[in-house]
């Protein structure tokens, strides 16, 4: 049957066919309704909003099904408002709204078809397990008291839709539960769906059940084992223990609760904590104990340095502490431009509010609970986050470049702690992860305890000489080293001592070597490599000048009486020092300030004393280099080259001698496999081309070469000598003499070509300090010219060639006939 009613809309009620309740009405709409309802015919559609919030709900928001209800009486509060006596009848179906000033709607009454047969029976075994079901709901739910009459005239109900619609009246339920079952018209489904949320409801009373059973075991076993503890305290004041134990035990855990550990480590900190009670207090066990849970309240969780991300900033630092180095500047302030993108305040502030926290200062106190919360929270977001992870630097370059306080610099600038580990010599693998605490003095390894000497969790950690590490049967260390350096494993460093992951991910690892040969390929992999050349003559003398003489004349107490010229500078450079960076530099001036020291003590002067250039023998002696007596003339069996060592560019003479002999070759100087291998290409290259040269076809057969590289003492090896050694040997057999005044680098092959080397600005700067203006290198490292300097290339004649035939033509002279060398057939006498 269809009916135009007025609606009063129910706010967290949901009123069920023949129940009666009172309703109250306090809205102006549902109001209206009521009185429109009552001047007619008393119906009223009874409709439940959606949601609960809405002031003013529309036809729209309240659900489709409701039920229709007659009026027995409306009392007129104080307040305005009504209290509605109603009596549920039917169920109804809204269809359409009906235009008016208040809700009045188009809606169709629902009656159930009557269950004949099979349906009937399955109807009344639905009704009986709602009965039982019903009466074991009532039993266990606190929230619900029915009186005796209630249950018995509910148990006595024969119809199975009333029933359904009485204990869904008198449950407990949700809104949209009960509403669930109100928008089921058909007999069986209304039932199931009552029987359905009756055993969901049982079901959770068990658990409770069991849940308030395992907490109240709990409480038992707790209070057992406080009775023990103060049983134990009792035991140790007799024996005189004191009550030092568990007083420690408990500033302890108060210190762990404070320290912002994640949960994982907080649980083993508080696990050993009472290990430490339970262990009489002279044993040696509560020492090892005590002294790890002291490591791990040492250590930095959450602390960290408030960084600066300003590159302008960093870039005056750095001019301001380093003079030159502007390519390696260059690079550090992209690296550090790139983290200033990264990590912006816009960043910085998103990380807070998802839980990584507000910088904070060393002496402040973290509130541990949120601290362990986010750094749980947002671990794997850390290690997701690509952008964030720096790249670990690695500047190679000779000793006294300032490798060192380049990384200083960085932190000073980033405003960062800076710790210094020095890894020279550094053999054993415990170094790096620490020793169990099986072992008697075991302790964290080094970057552990890196990170409690910096206290934040976000210091730069400079690695220095990392290329001088060694292994042995202890292990080796740079393997060790892999996790360390590796940023998608380093948020979860495990050292052997704390037995707990340790985040490094945050730390701003440097590292430092002069070469790189002897660093293993995995780890060299893992850093990103900064070449730092050594120092034109004029860079060493500017250097001097800003820092080195002003430092060491205020250290030797001679400010306002010692000055030294730029002349007397450029002096002790060239005739005093032999070095890529500046270290002998400033020993040679401390050595000098010092002898003025003690000479200003003997014969005071007046004024400022001034040191020039032919003065400086006087204080420092003989010059230990003289690079303008270098041999300049042509040399037969001679040629001038230049090699990269790992102290920076080096000049390199290479002499070959021949004479007459059975074709033996002899090669000294200290060299390696490689370098033997280019004496042997170069012997190669000129048996395939003598006739172009003059050479005798047969001088393999006839003439015993020697091959000697000065400075005997020192190990030599690698490729880039090769056309500096053909050239001699050419020269030594053919009896050409070879320009002096020409130095040459490049690697030789067995068809004639020139090929490409490294170190081209290195053995530059060595050939321009060393007097040398012209220098031959292959022309596969042209392009490599446009880190040398201009100051040094301008002052250079470089030619870059390809083929070892025009560096001979380059190179070589016409022969000089006494210069020959004679064969043995030149030497056998007549008839013989």
């Amino acid at each position: 049957m269809i009916w135009e009613l007025p609606v009063v809309a129910l706010r967290n009620i949901v009123l069920m066919p023949g129940m009666t309740m009172n309703v109250d009405v306090g809205r102006p709409k549902s109001k209206r309704a009521v009185d429109e309802a009552q001047a007619a015919d008393r119906r009223v559609l009874l409709l439940t909003q959606r949601e609960a919030r809405t002031d003013d709900p529309t036809v729209g928001e309240l659900f489709d099904t409701g039920v229709l209800g007659v009026i027995k009486q409306v009392v007129r509060m104080p307040d305005n408002t009504y209290q509605v006596l109603v009596e549920a009848q039917e169920r109804a179906n809204v269809l359409d709204e009906v235009p008016s000033t208040y809700m009045r709607v188009r809606a169709e009454t629902l009656t159930p078809a009557t269950p004949e047969g099979d349906e009937a029976r399955v109807l009344d075994v639905l009704g009986g397990e709602i009965k039982s079901s019903f009466e074991e709901y009532q039993r266990q739910n606190k929230g619900l008291r029915l009186d005796n009459y209630q249950l018995e005239s509910l148990n006595a109900l024969s119809d199975a839709g009333i029933l359904a619609d009485t204990v869904t009246h008198h449950a407990t339920w949700e809104a949209e539960d009960k509403q669930s079952v109100l928008a089921e018209a058909e007999l069986r489904p209304r039932l199931e769906k009552v029987l359905g949320l009756l055993t969901r409801d049982l079901e959770r009373f068990n658990l409770d059940k069991k849940i308030a059973g395992r907490v109240k075991e709990q409480m038992d076993t707790n209070q057992r084992e406080y009775y023990l503890r103060e049983q134990m305290k009792a035991i140790g004041q007799e024996l005189g223990g004191g009550e030092d134990g568990p007083a420690e035990a408990e500033a302890l855990k108060e210190r762990v609760e404070a320290a912002g550990m994640p949960q994982s480590v907080k649980d083993k900190a508080l696990k050993e904590i009472q290990r430490l009670e339970r262990t009489p207090g002279g044993s040696p066990e509560s020492t090892v104990v005590r002294n790890y849970v002291e490591w791990l309240l040492d250590l930095p969780w959450q602390t960290r340095d408030e960084e600066i991300l300003d590159i302008s900033r960093t870039e005056d630092i750095l001019n301001d502490d380093h003079y030159a180095l502007d390519d390696v500047k260059d690079r550090i302030l992209e690296f550090l431009a790139v983290r200033q993108l990264t990590q912006s305040p816009l960043r910085a502030d998103a990380s807070s509010e998802e839980g990584g926290g507000p910088s904070r200062r060393p002496d402040e106190v973290p509130d541990a609970a949120a601290d362990a919360e986010a750094t749980e929270r947002t671990a794997e977001e850390r290690v997701d986050d690509a952008e964030l992870r720096a790249p670990i630097l690695c500047l190679v370059g000779p000793p006294g470049v300032g490798k060192t306080s380049l990384g200083k610099s960085i932190a000073r600038s980033l405003n960062r702690k800076f710790v210094r580990m020095a890894l020279g010599g550094m053999r054993d693998e415990a170094e790096v992860r620490g020793h169990r605490r099986t072992y008697i003095g075991s302790m964290p390894g080094r970057i552990i305890q890196g990170m409690k000497q910096a206290g934040v969790v976000n210091p730069i950690i400079l690695l220095d000489e990392i290329d001088k590490m060694s292994s042995d049967w202890r292990g080796d260390p740079s393997s060790a080293m892999l996790e360390v350096l590796d940023p998608e494993q380093n948020h979860t460093f495990q050292d052997h001592y704390l037995e707990v992951p340790y985040d490094l991910s945050q730390v701003m690892f440097i590292t430092t070597a002069n070469s790189l040969q002897t660093i293993p390929r995995p780890l060299l992999d893992r850093m990103e490599v900064i070449q730092i050349p050594g120092y034109t003559q004029a860079e060493k003398v500017e250097i001097a000048r800003r820092y080195r003489v002003p430092r060491q004349i205020k250290s030797h107490g001679l400010e306002g009486k010692l000055e030294l010229t730029d002349a007397a500078l450029n002096r002790v450079v060239e005739e005093y020092t032999a070095e890529a960076g500046v270290r002998n530099l400033d020993r040679q001036i401390s050595k000098l300030t010092r002898k003025a020291a003690r000479e200003y003590l003997q014969t005071p002067w007046e004024g400022m004393k001034v040191i020039d250039a032919p003065e400086v023998p006087e204080y420092l002696g003989v010059p230990l280099h003289r690079p303008d007596k270098m041999e300049r003339e042509p040399q037969v069996g001679a040629a001038q080259g230049l090699a990269w060592t790992s102290v920076g560019g080096t000049m390199l003479v290479v002499e070959a001698l021949a004479t007459p002999g059975t074709g033996k070759i002899n090669m000294t100087g200290s060299l390696g496999d490689v370098m033997k291998e280019s004496v042997a290409a170069a012997i190669a290259y000129l048996r395939a081309h003598a006739h172009e040269y003059g050479a005798d076809p047969d001088f393999h057969k006839n003439l015993d070469l020697h091959v000697h590289f000065p400075d005997g003492a020192t190990p030599k090896d690698g490729p880039s000598a090769g056309i500096t050694i053909a050239t001699a040997v050419i020269s030594a057999i053919t009896g050409r003499p070879a320009r002096m005044d020409v130095a040459m680098t490049g690697e030789i092959s067995l068809r004639g070509r020139v090929l490409p080397i490294g170190g081209v600005k290195e053995k530059l700067l060595a050939a321009h300090q060393g007097g040398i203006r012209e220098v031959i290198i292959p022309a596969d490292n042209e392009p490599y010219l446009q880190e040398v300097p201009d100051s040094i290339r301008s002052e250079l004649k470089i030619h870059c060639l390809e083929k070892v035939g025009d560096v001979l033509d380059l190179v070589l002279l016409p022969a000089q006939p006494q210069h020959i060398p004679a064969t043995q057939g030149e030497h056998q006498q007549p008839g013989a």
